[in-house]
């Protein structure tokens, strides 16, 4: 059915506006009037083609899950929950892909079906997990599941995400700073220090090189500064889409110091909880373990979680190759040894993803009050190294003047 927007008044004047599911524009109208409004426009609501490549934000997919579970939940049938959540969805994008899921179920495919013919905005964990929901008869208890591990993993992107971006804006502000001095304060110091002089003294040394700094920024020739970047960051980007220069790079990124412990952490935490809330919701071990593998985020993990599919696959617990693949430490490796003697796996698993989520929690807190006077003590070095090499002539103006 259609859906309308519309612009109407009260009986009072007061402007409201809307939509409204009818057959027509005078459908929707009769509709509006009948609910005492005075219409002022009527217009039909364009809807867009949903496609099969197209892209859902996390926090988006997140909200959609937990709408779904709580209406699941409720007792009103799917095709209404999902018609009412396309008619609300902020993105019309992921309305339309909402709506094409809900046209999809209506012709009579199973609900994971109809999300997996959309790929980008319902990865293989989400339609892994709805298949078992559906095969158990608890959608909506396996729809909660998902809605809560969504938003622990949008918790941590969000902690990661503030925890490295604070550093970068702030030493780009200390880069552009120092660069703005350089380029346009420096110069003007330079013919004070020609007419001080007379050219009769060499300049101190810090000053000479300050001031073939702001020769060589100014000149065309710093142009090669960007292109030297940007030449840099696409090697890197065409290093890293090798799958050895993936494994290269990530291994890089766990020896960093202070960011590789927390990177180590994040992959534990989001290794752990994946695989705790696929086991939970009845996927086999070897189905999630593929799924957890491709959404590892790093490829040394999601190498060391691919052979332990392989050793499992030919009989052997989990805990015995992820011990030999020597990325975990050896808390993680026991207590999964423990969760499987037990038949608690998926329990521990969450146990050790809630130790781990701390454990970021706290590293990025840290790092966080640590950076900051770091970064204030940076500029300070910076800044106070350019003023210093402009004004050791002045202090020296004396024996400069003198010959």
């Amino acid at each position: 059915m259609p859906t309308f927007n519309y612009v109407a008044r009260t009986k009072n004047g007061i402007k409201q506006k809307g939509s409204v599911p009818a057959n027509s524009k005078q459908a929707a109208t009769q509709i509006l009037q009948t609910r005492g409004l005075t219409v002022e426009s009527v217009t039909e609501k364009v809807k867009i083609k949903a496609k099969s490549n197209t892209r859902v934000k996390s926090h988006e997919l997140l909200v959609f899950t937990r709408q779904l579970s709580t209406i699941a939940g409720a007792g009103l049938p799917l095709l209404q929950g999902l018609d009412i959540l396309a008619d609300q969805a902020e993105e019309p994008t992921f309305a339309a892909v909402i709506d094409a899921v809900s046209q999809e179920v209506e012709s009579g495919e199973t609900f994971s079906d109809a999300l997996r013919k959309f790929p980008r905005a319902f990865p293989d964990l989400y339609v892994s997990m709805v298949r078992s929901g559906e095969a158990s008869g608890d959608l909506d208890g396996v729809l909660l599941q998902l809605a809560d591990y969504l938003e622990s993993t949008e918790e941590l992107k969000r902690r990661i995400k503030s925890a490295m971006t604070y550093p970068v804006v702030a030493f780009s502000m200390v880069i552009l700073i120092a660069a703005g001095l350089t380029i346009f304060v420096v110069p003007q110091f330079k013919e004070v220090f020609s007419q001080l002089s007379g050219g009769k003294a060499p300049l101190p040394k810090p000053t000479q090189l300050l001031l073939q700094v702001s020769d060589f920024l100014r000149s065309r020739y710093a142009l090669v500064i960007p292109v030297v970047v940007a030449g840099i960051v696409f090697g890197v980007r065409s290093y890293g889409s090798t799958q050895g220069g993936r494994y290269n790079l990530d291994s890089l990124k766990l020896r960093m110091p202070v960011f590789g412990t927390l990177f180590r952490k994040v992959a534990i935490s989001r290794f752990t909880r994946t695989l705790s809330t696929l086991t939970k919701s009845g996927v086999a071990i070897l189905q999630a373990l593929e799924i957890v593998e491709r959404t590892a985020g790093n490829e040394v993990y999601a190498k060391a979680i691919r052979e332990s599919a392989d050793s499992v696959r030919n009989g052997e617990t989990l805990a015995e190759p992820l011990t030999r693949a020597e990325v975990f430490p050896a808390m993680v490796t026991r207590m999964i040894a423990i969760g499987e003697k037990t038949g608690a796996l998926e329990t521990m698993l969450m146990k050790i993803s809630d130790f781990y989520d701390a454990e970021v929690r706290a590293m990025v807190d840290g790092l966080t009050s640590l950076i900051e006077p770091l970064l204030i003590g940076f500029m300070g070095l910076v800044v106070g190294s350019i003023v210093i090499a402009l004004f050791m002539p002045i202090m020296q103006l004396s024996s400069i003047v003198g010959q």
